[in-house]
């Protein structure tokens, strides 16, 4: 290990937990060894899926819907 990353990794491991794993999902694909970000859960494939089986269907949320959500966000 050159010099420069063995003091970079010293530098990671006073950050909070969160930017540690950030910077090793960054460094992995650099290197070539993605990892998923997130895995999704049996139940998070299913809605998905029946999200993307809607849409195909062009079975879409009314605007005012839509809006009404958007504007619990907006600022």
């Amino acid at each position: 290990m050159t010099e420069l990353l063995d003091r970079a990794i010293e530098a990671a491991k006073e950050l909070p937990a969160e930017m540690q794993d950030e910077i090793a999902r960054i460094m992995l694909r650099l290197v070539g060894k993605d990892e998923p970000v997130h895995q999704l859960t049996p139940e998070e494939e299913a809605s998905f899926a029946k999200s993307l089986d809607q849409a195909a269907r062009r079975e879409f949320a009314p605007t005012e819907r839509v809006q009404a959500i958007w504007s619990k966000y907006a600022q």
